[in-house]
């Protein structure tokens, strides 16, 4: 019931958010969090639940960016068009790849997928049909709302608050199944779990499909939102990082994890590079690596697991001073 009370003042407050923070910088600085948080919910799946720890989801970001350019570009369609699309070809690229590299464990895996990511950036730039180097734009005047084309960052960040809510609600349906047992074993132990008749395989190979899926979605709606992508911007491999490092530094393997997570590093880098501007480049290399040793060094679980014990203590405090009073009562 406690619970459920915080959850629905804090979905209020985030609705709330561009009324109470009205100007467009803060309502840009808004969508951009519940952009990357989905983006991050999405390798939390595979990331944090599976403890496959994949720095090449980027692919699957650059296939839902590509795809709501393409159907514009070339069959002069809604970029929306592009969504089922890109979540096809995401599905099915992590499917070919999640086979042979889901069978790798700990950094090996890792540098499979940074190896994937590299080389399908290197391909796009070479195909003439997605823009190659130069990349590809969208509509530069809407032809009607369908385009997702927008003025103000207003709508963006109440569509993009719905696909987080719908992102995270299938996620926690899956945690609360039979899946999400399987991976939280996994996580644990692999060898555990396959002893114990856990599909493993399977179940790494289903979370990789959908988390594959999720993050085409959290492309396709960059892509909308700032109305071009290119080999750096769609397939970079600083994106992946940023899903990585928000999902650990929020909370790995928690359902808000990521959303924290993305509310602090986004306005992190959004105002650094507002006050540096060009200076600042290579700042942001500099947070991360600093944000990443300073989690592993002294909280893996993340912000939000330091956050529930430090609640769960407070909690225990009073009724351990119960206790000791009922023992010396006579």
């Amino acid at each position: 019931m406690r619970r459920a009370i915080w959850l629905s003042v804090a979905l209020a407050l985030v609705i709330a958010y561009p009324l109470l923070f009205s100007t467009p910088f803060q309502q840009r600085l808004g969508a951009l969090v519940l952009l990357y948080a989905i983006a991050a919910s999405a390798w939390n799946i595979v990331g944090g639940y599976a403890g496959q720890v994949s720095v090449g989801h980027v692919v699957f970001f650059g296939c839902g960016a590509y795809a709501a350019m393409a159907v514009y570009h070339h069959l002069q369609l809604s970029p929306l068009v592009g969504i089922p699309v890109g979540i096809v070809v995401a599905v099915g690229i992590a499917a070919v790849i999640g086979v042979p590299t889901l069978r790798l464990s700990g950094h090996y895996f890792s540098m499979a997928t940074i190896a994937v990511a590299e080389l399908a950036r290197l391909i796009v730039i070479n195909i003439e049909f997605l823009g190659a180097a130069v990349g590809l734009s969208g509509p530069p005047v809407p032809r009607n709302v369908f385009d997702v084309s927008f003025i103000s960052a207003l709508p963006y960040y109440y569509l993009f608050l719905i696909i987080l809510i719908i992102t995270l609600g299938i996620t926690w349906w899956m945690t609360e199944s039979r899946m999400g047992f399987y991976l939280r074993a996994i996580r644990d132990s692999e060898r555990a779990a396959r002893s114990l008749g856990a599909p493993a395989s399977r179940t790494k190979l289903y979370a990789f499909m959908l988390s594959a899926g999720f993050t085409s979605v959290a492309g396709a709606l960059y892509a909308m939102m700032f109305g071009f992508v290119d080999p750096e911007s769609g397939l970079g491999i600083l994106l992946s990082v940023k899903m990585l490092i928000m999902a650990a530094l929020g909370g790995a393997g928690l359902l808000f994890g990521p959303l924290v997570g993305a509310a602090i590093l986004v306005p992190l880098e959004e105002i650094s590079n507002n006050w540096l501007g060009g200076k600042g480049a290579g700042l942001t290399f500099v947070l991360y690596g600093a944000i990443i040793v300073l989690i592993a060094r002294f909280q893996p679980g993340g912000l939000l697991e330091l956050v529930y014990r430090l609640v769960a203590k407070f909690r225990k405090a009073p009724e351990e001073v119960a206790a000791q009073g009922d023992k010396r009562a006579p």
